[in-house]
């Protein structure tokens, strides 16, 4: 058998995820996937929105959006 279905692969990657990295680090290894997995998931999730933000620009329906640089500044 090939892969990870192998209950013999998974115990030997454990075995040497424990040698490599100690005891100390598995657990704030694996919090730190954790996080970055469920971030990553979160990412995927709200990417329409973030899409549909960025063609329209922050302020797409704001007509003050188009004057010339700098118009916001008091004139001197």
């Amino acid at each position: 058998m090939l892969g990870l279905e192998n209950p013999i692969h998974i115990l030997f990657l454990l075995l040497v995820l424990l040698l490599v990295f100690g005891a100390k680090r598995l657990p704030e290894l694996g919090r730190s996937l954790g996080i970055g997995m469920r971030g990553f998931k979160d990412a995927l999730s709200s990417e329409p929105d973030s899409e549909l933000r960025l063609t329209q620009g922050p302020n797409s329906g704001d007509a003050t959006s188009a004057s010339a640089p700098g118009a916001d500044r008091p004139a001197q």
